[in-house]
């Protein structure tokens, strides 16, 4: 597939760099000469340098010949220009990274296939976060038969220093496998001789029958939050905290500026507004911060982030999430006394990638830590893994098969599983090994 990518900031690059990785032929517009020569030195793609939102240096760029254009400037105007060139050029598929409400109605009229918001992206997120209790995921599969659970080892757990193989003669019935971990950004497939070490965040495939168990092995609850509060009021913050009201869940906001805050009093009546500094231990004690079940540090500044959600997490908070501006950061702290790191460009990346999968696969997740993808595939007739079993496909240690759905009926499989014409197979793997995946459809 050939897509062409406007900008190559964070949103841009990151996307570039997982596709072209995949082996897609991408090619990249950024009108910043800086920028655009440093992502042509680390991306494995052809980079222009030129205006995005200008047909000519598109035309010029080949756009003509694009399958998918993705336009995720940090211009909001040149996104829109550069759809209207796409539809100009019958570009088949178009995306488009627009923040603006008036504008989004203007791309849609263009016939755009997606518009992202990634602050309306993340803050979906963190709502998502907050109903599901200390479970950084919960990802139905097969009709809600499967469900991908993911969750932080706390330091104290029982498990902590054992192998899988070890583990797994502990557990009755085996309906849900540990499928990945994740240490310090980076992701291992999940194998008998791996050990599970503290602040690991582990991916579970379980049946829905092995949830409760699941839970339980992880001691983990799955209560939904019902006090939250928010440190800062920048856009996410304020999206957040309106969904969050919205769902019941009593939320107080917390910002030093009074201007901002006198905003939000007015613009969220159903969330408390309270004016003061986000890192002061007094303020936080002061405004109930040890009996909140989740704190989200989400202002503007990953260092104030930082350290607002330590201080909540030292006096007392459940559950504390920080956003980050910087992505390579968000694989590195989470554990360290942050619970769940959010980056609203990692957000709207990962929903842009979901909408790129899509054709042999039905469904895909990605995860704001790790570069490892869950996808959903159907065996078709033409599959070499047809009556194998699961061990006899010989699966790359990438690669691991965590569910089975079979008409009506899902597993978490085994070894001995074999595979039959129109299965449904839950397919978690690493970037290297997206190809060899999607293959085994047929």
């Amino acid at each position: 597939m050939k897509i062409f990518i406007v900008g190559a900031g964070a949103v841009g690059s990151y996307l570039a760099e997982r596709l072209s990785y995949e082996g897609q032929d991408v090619v990249m517009i950024e009108s910043d000469p800086v920028r655009a020569a440093a992502a042509q030195s680390e991306i494995d793609c052809l980079v222009v340098t030129g205006n995005g939102a200008s047909v000519e240096t598109l035309k010029r760029a080949g756009l003509r010949d694009a399958d998918l254009l993705i336009a995720v400037s940090s211009s909001d105007a040149v996104n829109v220009l550069a759809c209207s060139a796409g539809t100009k050029l019958n570009v088949p598929r178009k995306v488009a990274r627009v923040e603006d409400p008036q504008l989004k109605a203007e791309v849609e009229a263009l016939g755009v296939d997606l518009v992202i918001d990634p602050d309306e992206a993340a803050a979906r997120e963190l709502l998502r976060l907050a109903e599901s209790g200390g479970i950084s995921e919960s990802i139905d599969f097969a009709g809600g038969e499967l469900v991908l659970l993911g969750a932080h080892v706390d330091p104290g757990a029982k498990f902590i220093g054992h192998t899988l193989s070890e583990l797994r003669e502990t557990v009755s019935g085996w309906n849900w496998l540990v499928v990945a971990t994740i240490r310090h950004g980076q992701t291992r497939i999940a194998r008998g001789s791996t050990i599970i070490r503290a602040r690991d965040h582990i991916l579970i495939m379980a049946h829905r029958e092995g949830v409760a168990e699941a839970y339980d092995w992880l001691e983990l609850s799955s209560k939904p939050a019902e006090k939250v509060i928010v440190l800062g009021s920048t856009r996410l913050a304020r999206l957040t905290s309106q969904l969050l009201a919205e769902s019941g869940i009593h939320t107080t906001l917390i910002d030093a500026d009074i201007e901002r805050c006198r905003a939000v009093a007015e613009a969220l009546p159903d969330v408390v507004t309270v004016c003061g500094d986000i890192t002061d231990p007094k303020m936080l004690k002061a405004e109930g911060v040890a009996s909140a079940d989740t704190v989200m540090a989400l202002t503007g500044w990953d260092g104030e982030n930082v350290l607002g959600a330590l201080a909540a997490k030292a006096l007392g908070a459940t559950e504390t999430i920080a956003r980050f501006s910087r992505t390579e950061l968000v694989g590195l702290v989470t554990g360290e006394g942050i619970d769940a790191a959010v980056s609203s460009r990692m957000s709207a990346a990962n929903e842009i990638l979901r909408f790129v999968r899509r054709g042999v696969i039905h469904s895909v997740v990605t995860f704001a830590d790790s570069d490892a993808e869950a996808i959903e595939l159907e065996i078709g007739p033409g599959s070499d893994a047809i009556g194998k079993t699961i061990a006899q496909l010989h699966l790359p240690h990438s690669m691991i098969i965590g569910g089975v759905q079979r008409g009506d009926s899902a597993v978490v499989p085994r070894g001995d599983t074999r595979i039959e014409l129109g299965d449904h197979l839950i397919v978690i793997t690493l970037p290297e090994t997206i190809g060899l995946a999607e293959k085994l459809s047929g």
